[in-house]
């Protein structure tokens, strides 16, 4: 597959340091750009108010919506097919567009949709025509008489090949385009325009992640589930003596509140030295651009509260995307446990506050899209009510996406209501392994699905784990929601520390876990890319499941009914350009094996000690890690989240 876009973020891994360093701009690319352009191999237009007629003799091409000359079913639909050839693999910086020439001056919208199915310019009518997809790639408005729009269709274009592409409208007035068979070369045609790239890469990455641009242009969206009470810092001090090192991460803190599980937290945020000013709204925005650079859209924010601390953090993680980029989402939503004594009329006034701001996300037809957290928190009829409240009293359109931790109980009552579902998912292999059922049954109600994308789940505060199998459970949740076509992904979660299910950069595992996830999210949203650098990724605990801590713990972690059952492993994901030779080492034991080019996983018993993995080719070191986290049969407290290390970084 071509490796489309350079990202814009270049160097991210600035963020991977204490401090709060901006993101580097992409840089030019010193090779001239090259443009192709293909003349179509085949043009037509049907029309619904003739459907047997063909005309593939016309000279110009129709587009008119359902109302076209005032007839009921009137449609016109232009219809055109390309081949594309001779684009390098590692072609970058791809743009492609349609080029198509105005026979008349109009002030009317064309949208491009892809088209999949046979046909045939002679052949093709209104009764025989193919698939045109719902999914819009691009639109363009106002027409002028002899000039060329142009229509991005980049996303739609995935290198060499035949691609088909299908021209609506919504007007009565039509709008009239040449064809291939108007004299003067006036058809249409697809231009590609790239920049030959080199086969191996620099940075962190084992590949080119897509640029912002292109990632945002794909109708998927990956959002990341934002949880207030734990910021990057809660009192802006150093982090050796912080208020997560003070309290969270010892037994004893918060005057031994903690002590019975050995403290609250086994991981915090990415530490940084104070800063000046207005420290909270600062590190949102580091925040907000270390979610950018690992390429997602947004975050969903739990509401906990709407007069509380964590009502200011909501309010301020707002003004921080605004700040930095205001095309960065942020996903209402509303939690029913936190916000349990909160009247309906006093939701939708707090609700109505945030949504002013253009950060907040709504679809394309203005809707507000919300979310809530155990939904089933609050009855379907109650919703409903609240919805109306908000379109009557604050004039705010609502398209609920309600997050259930029982989707299947509950589906059925929330159906007349709902944009499209959720759920929050389990954190194991075994409770991930059929997760295109729920994607289907929301499919087959008309919604669409936010799929759960989580890594693992570890609360020492509630004494249970799930087994995630080193990274098994973060490549099978991606797999349900790729393999399933889920409509939005949701990352659980990007910093609830409580539960260890972060994603966000952290001292246990830098953005180990946000780097794996950027090359599922580039497959979800475009397609896997190329492998361009050899990266390997090392993932383990630092003790045995059943080690018993050395702390005097009196409420220790066990394994969740239903989960994966407990293992102790070392897992190598490998992500190669060619095969290569993997050695292992873990506690002074080696092990050898081969890998092949691409991703592959492969896991080693846990020994106490260090762990390391190096790949070879031809005798030649083309990645190492070491883990900087050692294993011990001893523990201080029970410490059961999986670490994470990477060669890239």
């Amino acid at each position: 597959m071509i490796n489309r876009y350079r990202t814009l973020l270049g160097a991210v891994a600035a963020f991977a340091t204490l401090g709060t360093a901006a993101v580097a701009p992409a840089q030019a690319s010193a090779v001239a750009p090259v443009s192709v352009t293909f003349a179509a191999a085949e043009d037509v237009f049907i029309s619904q108010a003739e459907p047997a007629k063909s005309f593939a003799t016309a000279t110009w091409m129709s587009v008119c919506g359902d109302s076209c000359g005032s007839a009921t079913a009137g449609q016109r639909i232009a219809l055109t097919r390309f081949k594309v050839t001779g684009i390098p693999e590692n072609a970058e910086d791809v743009k492609v567009t349609l080029d198509v020439v105005s026979a008349r001056t109009t002030d009317t919208t064309v949208s491009v949709h892809p088209v999949t199915g046979s046909w045939t310019e002679a052949a093709t009518t209104w009764n025989t025509r193919p698939t045109v997809g719902a999914s819009v790639v691009d639109s363009h408005t106002g027409f002028t008489a002899g000039a060329t729009a142009k229509l991005d269709v980049s996303s739609a274009i995935q290198g060499d090949g035949t691609y088909a592409l299908a021209l609506t409208g919504t007007e009565a007035t039509t709008t009239v385009l040449m064809s291939s068979r108007e004299t003067g070369n006036r058809g249409p045609k697809l231009t590609v325009t790239y920049t030959e790239g080199s086969e191996q890469t620099a940075g962190p990455l084992p590949f080119t992640l897509p640029g912002t641009a292109a990632l945002r242009a794909s109708g998927k969206k990956v959002f990341a589930h934002y949880f207030t009470p734990y910021p990057v810092s809660l009192d802006n001090q150093a982090p050796a003596n912080d208020y997560y090192a003070r309290n969270y991460l010892k037994p004893e803190g918060e005057s031994g509140k903690h002590a019975a599980y050995g403290g609250l937290l086994r991981d915090r945020p990415l530490g940084r030295d104070p800063i000046s000013g207005d420290y909270a709204l600062a590190d949102l925005k580091t925040e907000v651009k270390q979610a950018i650079a690992a390429g997602l859209d947004g975050f969903t924010v739990d509401i906990l509260s709407v007069t509380s601390a964590h009502w200011t953090r909501v309010q301020n993680l707002i003004k921080a995307a605004e700040a930095v980029d205001p095309a960065f989402k942020i996903v209402l939503m509303p939690d029913t446990n936190g916000l349990a004594s909160v009247d309906s009329a006093t939701l939708a006034t707090s609700i109505a506050k945030l949504a002013a701001s253009k950060s907040v996300y709504r679809l394309a037809d203005n809707r507000l899209v919300v979310a809530p957290f155990k939904a089933e928190g609050r009855t379907a009829a109650w919703w409903s009510d609240w919805m109306k409240t908000m379109e009557t009293q604050h004039g705010i359109k609502v398209a609920l996406v309600p997050c259930f931790l029982d989707f299947n109980k509950y589906r059925d009552a929330f159906a007349s209501i709902s944009y499209g579902f959720s759920n929050w998912g389990g954190r194991n292999p075994a409770a991930n392994s059929a997760l295109t059922t729920n994607i289907d049954r929301a499919h087959g109600l008309d919604k669409i699905w936010m799929q759960p994308v989580s890594i693992q789940d570890e609360r020492p505060n509630q004494g249970v784990f799930d087994e995630a199998g080193n990274t098994e459970n973060l490549r099978a949740t991606w797999k349900g929601a790729i393999d399933g076509k889920a409509d939005w992904v949701q990352l659980t979660t990007w910093n609830d520390y409580s539960e260890n299910t972060q994603f966000a950069p952290s001292r246990n595992a830098g953005w180990t876990y946000l780097d794996i996830n950027a090359y599922y999210l580039t497959c979800y949203k475009l397609g896997c890319p190329k492998i361009t650098n050899d990266t390997a990724y090392l993932t383990h605990r630092v003790q045995p499941a059943a080690a018993e801590p050395s702390y005097a713990q009196t409420k220790l972690m066990k394994l969740r009914s239903g989960s994966t059952a407990a293992r102790d492993t070392v897992e190598v994901l490998s992500m190669l350009t060619a095969a290569g030779k993997v050695s292992v080492t873990v506690g002074g034991t080696t092990q050898t094996y081969d890998a092949p080019a691409g991703v592959s996983a492969k896991t080693v018993p846990l020994k106490a000690g260090t762990a390391s993995a190096t790949v070879t080719r031809s005798s030649a070191t083309v990645a190492k890690v070491t883990s900087p986290y050692t294993i011990t049969a001893t523990p201080y407290v029970q410490d059961l989240h999986y670490r994470g290390a990477s060669s890239g970084r």
